[in-house]
């Protein structure tokens, strides 16, 4: 029982990552209908980004929530920055310009960004340090628990309902809704829609680069390509939950994470991996829209 229950919290911890980066995914196409292919590389920043915080400012001489904080917080800033340049310099030029001109820059961009970080990072993976240690075990009914799983995917949550407070509940969040609703009716409404596409760049890109130091917490290994796979598994999640939907980016994320850690405690861990993309054919074939997706009506 405790091995089962533990192997929920890393599910869920590894769940609540996927998330992060695929809440990226889903607002950007959300807004501008676009796929952001250089988001899993500024998750890898945010990892790099906190890395060299932590080490700058020796937050690892000190292990505490207020180290983490500091951590997240520079690097959740960083990559915000980085966000509103990409759709500065790289999206916003070509707006108007046919969608393949946006998806080959999309691509060029992360690639660029990849090959950047292993000129300064170099190409050999990195120790993190640890910059929050919890002492001693969890305790549930009995049930030892590893609490750094459980406080990753707290902290996620965490983000995740800062998140859903600004789309929700600010004005910020409404000029968001209505510009994904209609780019030229928001503009008449007097919104400022560029303002507005920037911002969401820069929340995207602020969650990955938060994802990017809990996966440096549990998995203390970091390297410039680590940002593929999990960006490709996110944006499985967010198709999977019906990409545009920040609901179901979350649900995606949770299931492809929980699926993936009983996948190699029970089966084959081989196949973790293979699990994300059998998963992406599986919704494409059977429901394209996603769990939450709801079809569009194109005029042409």
């Amino acid at each position: 029982m405790t091995e089962f229950i533990q192997h929920i919290i890393n599910g869920l911890s590894l769940g609540s990552i996927y998330a992060l980066i695929a809440l990226g995914y889903t607002m950007v196409f959300g807004i501008l209908q676009l796929i952001n292919f250089a988001h899993g590389d500024v998750f890898m920043l945010g990892a790099f980004v906190g890395m060299y915080a932590s080490r700058w400012l020796h937050l690892a001489d000190n292990p505490s929530l207020t180290s983490l904080g500091i951590c997240l917080s520079i690097s959740m800033v960083t990559c915000a920055l980085v966000g509103f340049a990409i759709e500065r310099f790289a999206y916003r030029p070509l707006r108007k310009s046919p969608r393949i001109n946006v998806l080959i820059t999309a691509v060029g961009v992360s690639l660029f960004l990849e090959f950047a970080g292993q000129i300064v990072f170099g190409s050999d993976p990195k120790v993190y340090p640890e910059i929050y240690h919890p002492s001693g075990d969890w305790s549930f009914y009995g049930v030892r628990l590893n609490p750094l799983h459980g406080v990753v995917f707290l902290i996620s949550i965490l983000l995740m309902t800062i998140l859903q407070y600004i789309i929700f509940r600010t004005r910020l969040g409404r000029g968001m809704r209505a510009v994904s609703f209609n780019h030229d009716l928001a503009s008449l409404m007097g919104i400022p829609t560029d303002r507005v596409i920037s911002y969401t760049f820069m929340l995207g890109s602020a969650l990955a680069g938060a994802a990017g130091v809990l996966v440096g917490l549990i998995y203390p290994k970091i390297e410039p390509l680590m940002g593929v796979m999990p960006g490709l598994k996110a944006f499985v999640s967010a198709v999977f939950g019906g990409i545009g939907n920040i609901t179901g980016a979350v649900v995606g994320a949770l299931t492809l994470g929980l699926s993936e850690e009983f996948l190699v405690a029970y089966w084959a861990p081989s196949f973790r991996d293979a699990l994300a993309f059998s998963l992406l054919i599986l919704v494409l074939l059977f429901k394209p829209t996603g769990l939450f997706g709801t079809r569009r009506s194109e005029k042409v």
